[in-house]
């Protein structure tokens, strides 16, 4: 709760935000945007015992309660599973869609960008190389952008005959593709 309410401090008198002294509708804001992001059930639980997926969720909640506009993503999704990293992005998409929210996702996983997102801006060497819809982001087009890199944007997961070619590991670049969703 407190981690939630830290996104809150703006709007909270400094003495109290000081204190961690959060009266009972802050307290209840807070559990809102925890029920908001599937996991009401930490709401008294320290963070550091949370999952790495529960950690980013309530960063996420953090942000619902500061209210903002416009929620950025860095890299979200790195350090998780593929099933935290789904259930990260089915909230970051929610919000966005439910919300009204404009959600700007930082990956470098491209399948997440199809899978998730209607628009993609791809990076290359600190340059725009791509924008437009995610939906024209073919494993061909992604080998062209990045070459032998293009392998790791792509999940083990994609659909049969979406494979990227093979690369040699001392080939490989770590390229970062910037998404948003709106």
């Amino acid at each position: 709760m407190t981690n939630v309410l830290i996104g809150h401090l703006g709007r909270t008198p400094r003495w109290r935000g000081t204190l961690g002294l959060f009266n009972r509708d802050e307290k209840q804001l807070a559990h809102r945007a925890l029920e908001r992001v599937g996991i009401p059930q930490v709401f008294a639980q320290r963070s550091s015992t949370l999952s790495g997926g529960q950690q980013q969720r309530a960063a996420i909640a953090r942000t619902l309660v500061q209210e903002a506009e416009i929620l950025i993503a860095d890299e979200p999704i790195s350090a998780l599973d593929p099933s935290s990293a789904r259930r990260v992005m089915d909230v970051l998409s929610s919000i966005n869609s439910q919300d009204g929210i404009t959600v700007v996702v930082s990956l470098h996983q491209v399948e997440y960008a199809r899978r998730y997102c209607p628009r993609t801006i791809a990076m290359r060497d600190g340059a725009i190389v791509y924008d437009g819809p995610s939906t024209a982001l073919s494993n061909e087009f992604l080998a062209e952008l990045y070459g032998a890199a293009s392998e790791e944007l792509v999940l083990p997961d994609a659909p049969a005959g979406q494979a990227a070619p093979a690369a040699h590991a001392a080939e490989r670049e770590r390229p970062r593709a910037e998404l948003e969703l709106a």
